[in-house]
């Protein structure tokens, strides 16, 4: 990569006690593409919180991460998407069968991940409305995690802690975004941060998707998070309960 970092490196800098987190989406069992962000999440020294797609986990992949620096955490249910128009979403819409789904959702991964699962909600798509997230914290989630910065840091009993960069081109070619836009963004986040117009204390958030990356993709991905770890950044320590199985 030939464009220039040293301005992020400045962003970072200047937003004093940085801390940052990493999470990755959509896993259901052991692959290359796994392995690859383990061995990745291991060089870094930094966790990656591992968003699991319960009803179709296995436990090949609860043997493939179990003394790992993989941290699971609840990823919908089935990521299928309820909406008959509009943007995609599992839990956005009241429909019947919700709360068992999220119910059921927690219970499996706490048989599947017994000593190291996360109580962190993480709706398909990022979407997820405001009855559903009623029902989080009755249920025994402790934390909710979403795209784009957090309005408030709890809310329904629940620990908000959103991811904020992704730098999968969704809608385009699905590989790398234009790496001076995604390093534009970075920083501009980081400077509302310092300038006020963003909670300074919300951990900056790498989203990721291991199973549909590009080398370009991981090339960012490494990069990112070694270029904001040795300008200071250190590593959020998520603080919601961790789930045990019963």
């Amino acid at each position: 990569m030939k464009s220039d970092w040293a301005a992020l490196r400045v962003a970072v800098k200047r937003a004093k006690n940085l801390k940052i987190w990493w999470r990755d989406d959509d896993a259901t069992a052991p692959s290359p593409a796994l392995d690859h962000l383990l061995n990745l999440s291991d060089r870094l020294d930094l966790l990656v919180h591992l968003a699991v797609i319960p009803a179709d986990a296995t436990t090949s992949l609860a043997r493939a991460i179990d003394g790992s620096s993989a941290i699971p955490v609840v990823h919908g249910w089935k990521h299928t998407n309820h909406q008959t128009s509009g943007k995609k979403a599992e839990f956005y819409s009241e429909r019947a069968g919700i709360e068992d789904e999220l119910s059921c959702g927690l219970d499996r991964m706490k048989r599947l991940f017994p000593h190291n699962l996360l109580s962190m909600f993480v709706p398909p798509w990022n979407r997820i409305g405001n009855e559903v997230i009623t029902q989080l914290s009755p249920l025994g989630y402790g934390m909710l995690s979403t795209f784009g910065a957090r309005p408030t840091p709890e809310r329904e009993g629940l620990q908000i802690v959103n991811t904020h960069i992704d730098p999968i081109d969704w809608r385009g070619s699905r590989n790398l975004v234009d790496l001076d836009q995604l390093l534009a963004h970075a920083i501009d986040l980081l400077n509302q941060r310092k300038d006020g117009r963003a909670d300074p204390n919300e951990p900056l958030g790498l989203l990721t998707h291991h199973l549909v990356h590009s080398p370009a993709i991981w090339a960012f991905t490494e990069r990112f998070l070694t270029e904001a770890l040795e300008a200071g950044a250190t590593p959020a320590r998520l603080t919601a309960p961790i789930a045990s199985a019963d």
